[in-house]
């Protein structure tokens, strides 16, 4: 089973890149829903973008080890992979992409090894990222501070990861994002 992992600081634009990737059919890509205990944005759907579920329910599936990596990303903010969702994918044939936090690429990463490709994706400075997220409009103050401290942070673990994808030109990543992910697949 290959796997292809997306991972970024929040607002990097990985989510805009497995996005047009899903599109190219000669992929045969599916994405990995993630399941998370934040509320959904407003053009986010339940089972579409994530599994939207409760932190007690959340909890239950980490006891019960039904997580092939988690993370919390905030306090009481949790993302994580179904080990359901990727067998589900893998049942249908599909080399199965995520777009998921950094830490959660790397463990992914080191669950399937060689047969994962694993993209960071970054922004062209944090000066850029701040002004991504500032045009979402789902940031207050507090939380923009927040996700760019963990930027930061994240920005550290990019020598850990396979390929490193500069997103200064969002045309010119789509395009470099088909030629990394279409060099792993004919591999």
């Amino acid at each position: 089973m290959k796997v292809i992992i997306f991972s970024a600081p929040s607002g990097a634009g990985k989510t805009t890149i497995v996005r047009h990737l899903l599109g190219i059919s000669e992929f045969n890509l599916a994405f990995s829903i993630s399941a998370c205990t934040r509320p959904p944005r407003l053009h986010e759907v339940n089972g579409v973008d994530y599994y939207f579920i409760s932190i007690n329910e959340f909890k239950e599936k980490l006891h019960n080890k039904e997580f092939l990596e988690y993370e919390e990303v905030y306090t009481d903010i949790f993302y994580g992979t179904l080990k359901s969702e990727v067998q589900r994918l893998h049942d249908e044939n599909k080399v199965v992409i995520f777009d998921v936090d950094v830490k959660g690429g790397l463990n992914i990463k080191k669950y399937f090894g060689d047969n994962a490709l694993c993209v960071f994706v970054k922004p062209p400075s944090l000066e850029a990222l701040q002004t991504r997220l500032l045009q979402r409009s789902s940031e207050n103050e507090e939380k923009l501070k927040m996700r760019l401290g963990k930027a930061v942070y994240e920005m550290q673990y990019e020598k850990f990861f396979d390929q490193v994808l500069v997103n200064d030109n969002l045309e010119h990543a789509l395009q470099e994002a088909e030629k990394i992910v279409a060099n792993f697949i004919k591999k």
